[in-house]
């Protein structure tokens, strides 16, 4: 690629810590610089956690299903394929790893760019910060907007509705599509056109059943969320496409069925309610302020959301895993079980828990034990930055079906015809692949990052702060550069408007 130059990368190990029991310790917790007051008085910081004992995984040859749906997985089963990278084996890609320094300078150098001497100031990756798209701190202005006479809890419950509802909706929307702000007049798109969409429906009532509190998500409201509703509520237009409206919609219901799970959403049927659920879980630690443990989280999350993912998903014994895929660089042949052959990856999933964690954080002080568990989003904008970086190189044969792909694709209505880019499907063993190796370079980068910054111990990025001001931030100016008419990836997948 012209944009870097051929250098010797130098890859560094990343290790667990885990005990000889099984179980695992943590003491990290989601941490970011203290937060201007939004009216509760509270901040978002979290000192040093005590040690708290983290369950072990679900054995998979157990319970395979269960070790594939946990949050132990995603990182485990991906280093089989990161491993065939390290090496240059994988089946799609070539892998120049004497890019990885230029690819993690490019990184430290759009940190630096933002954050220089002040890298504390970072927020962890998660859709608070596409709501202040443009500079406008939209949350703070709606918590501004609620009577004194909401408590904090009730506060974090709404966030907790609006913010979830805002990331199941959050796959990639195309280049066609746009969204203008009826509060400022102004057109956003992408990630933040579909935050700041969703907040003003949320502000609108569209998933709320009481008309006299539009302000909340419940099951019965977003039964009566139709596909058209939806697409007004989006302001979808024959001139305003969205990719996947018919997915989201679809979505939207089974999140509704979902939620009539009143052990973890309540009689309501409220996204808010697991925040009862997660304080008074008997794993939970009662100190000064409560502490949660991610697997807590995780477990919440994918139990009581299991059932809005397509049934079609990849399915061991029966039970549907949902973001998890068959990928030919895992363990296969008559040794192999079925299991591992898969990779999950669960993308959504873990976006829901980065995002969670920040409301949780910042109005109530909860802090959150074994953060290290949770990956970098293997989607297109981390995954672009290897290609576009040049670590990364889609090898000649793939290159060619996936581009007559997209011309076949092209012939669609609607469909982009410009800046013609390898196209494929979601379960595509490319997509795999790459979404497998990205998990792991990230890992890598984090790790390199923080040794071209200077930082140590406490001071340290977490992985959460580098995708926010890095990784996934670099990935989508690079595409802006090398494809400047559409500012799409390099590599494009056929979504439903699930997965991505």
């Amino acid at each position: 690629m012209g944009f870097f130059n051929r250098k010797n990368g130098k890859v560094s190990p990343n290790g667990d810590s885990t005990k000889s029991d099984g179980t695992r310790s943590s003491k990290s917790s989601l941490r970011s610089p203290p937060r201007a007051s939004n009216g509760t008085g509270s901040s978002f910081s979290s000192p040093s956690l005590p040690d708290i004992t983290l369950p072990p995984a679900p054995d998979p040859k157990i319970d395979p299903a269960a070790y594939l749906r946990s949050i132990y997985a995603v990182r485990e089963r991906s280093k089989y394929v990161f491993v065939k990278a390290k090496r240059n084996q994988l089946a799609h890609f070539t892998v120049d790893l004497s890019k990885f320094n230029d690819t993690a300078t490019y990184v430290v150098s759009i940190i630096n760019r933002d954050f220089r001497y002040n890298y504390q100031a970072i927020p962890p990756h998660g859709r608070w910060q596409h709501f202040e798209a443009g500079g406008r701190p939209r949350v703070e202005q709606l918590l501004a907007t609620w009577p004194s006479s909401i408590d904090n809890q009730e506060r974090t419950r709404r966030l907790i509705d609006l913010f979830l509802v805002s990331v199941l909706l959050d796959a990639g929307a195309g280049t066609k599509w746009s969204y203008k702000s009826k509060e400022s007049g102004k057109t956003y798109r992408r990630s933040e056109g579909l935050a700041i969409a969703s907040l003003e429906m949320f502000k609108a009532g569209y998933f709320s059943s009481n008309p006299d509190e539009p302000c909340q998500v419940d099951a019965a409201g977003l039964r009566t969320l139709t596909m058209e509703k939806l697409g007004m509520g989006l302001q979808v237009s024959d001139a305003n496409p969205i990719i996947g409206l018919e997915g989201r919609a679809g979505l939207m219901t089974r999140l509704g069925q979902a939620l009539d799970n009143s052990d973890i959403w309540g009689r309501s049927g409220r996204p808010g309610n697991m925040l009862d659920y997660l304080i008074s879980h008997p794993s939970t630690r009662a100190s000064s302020v409560p502490i949660i443990t991610i697997p807590t989280l995780w477990n919440c999350l994918m139990n009581g959301l299991g059932s809005v993912w397509p049934a079609t998903r990849t399915k061991i014994n029966g039970v549907s895993l949902g973001d998890a895929w068959p990928c030919s660089a895992m363990p296969s042949g008559s040794i192999a079980q079925p299991w591992e052959n898969v990779v999950p990856f669960h993308k959504l999933t873990q976006w829901l828990c980065y995002s969670l964690m920040e409301p949780m954080s910042r109005l109530l002080q909860i802090r959150f034990a074994g953060t290290e568990l949770l990956t970098g989003l293997p989607e297109y904008r981390n995954g672009g930055l290897l290609v576009d970086t040049g670590l990364l190189t889609l090898k000649e044969a793939d290159t060619k079906r996936g581009l007559a792909a997209f011309r076949n694709n092209a012939l669609l209505k609607g469909q982009q015809t410009v800046e013609v880019i390898p196209l494929f499907a979601t379960d595509d063993d490319v997509i795999v692949e790459w979404r497998a190796v990205t998990i792991g370079f990230l890992d890598e980068l984090l790790i390199e990052v923080n040794g071209l910054l200077g930082l140590t111990g406490a001071d340290q990025l977490t992985l959460a702060q580098m995708l926010e001001a890095g990784s996934w931030k670099g990935g989508r100016e690079l595409a802006e550069v090398s494809r400047p008419n559409t500012k799409e990836p390099p590599i494009l997948t056929l979504s439903d408007g699930t997965v991505f």
